[in-house]
């Protein structure tokens, strides 16, 4: 089975074009390997309400956007701790934040990518 995934930095520049088109900000935080690299998206919601969102693989083969975990912005630093260790791990994830009107229609509305 072929691998039909865009590759990471199309996917990421993708997105970020969708969060500004809808008026949002979008920003990478990290970078990561350019053609298969995973991407993680961060959530907010005029700074406040932020979900970090992975791409996991689905029983019937398709990838969905799922929480993976809260942000706490009181606690920025412990988020920051978590990330930084999630790239140390692996340094081709990508972290991408996207700060924007409704999350979760916005979630939705990446299943297009997929």
């Amino acid at each position: 089975m072929s691998d039909s995934r865009l590759p990471a930095h199309i996917e990421v520049g993708a997105i970020r074009r969708l969060v500004e088109g809808q008026g949002g900000f979008a920003s990478v935080l990290y970078k990561g390997e350019r053609d298969a690299g995973t991407i993680l998206l961060l959530t907010i919601q005029n700074g406040v309400e932020a979900q970090l969102y992975e791409r996991m693989p689905q029983m019937d083969g398709t990838r969905s956007w799922v929480p993976t975990s809260p942000k706490d912005v009181e606690k920025y630093h412990e988020f920051s701790d978590y990330c930084a260790k999630r790239h140390d791990l692996d340094p081709d994830l990508w972290i991408l934040e996207a700060d924007v009107a409704d999350p979760a229609r916005f979630i939705e509305s990446l299943g297009a990518l997929s």
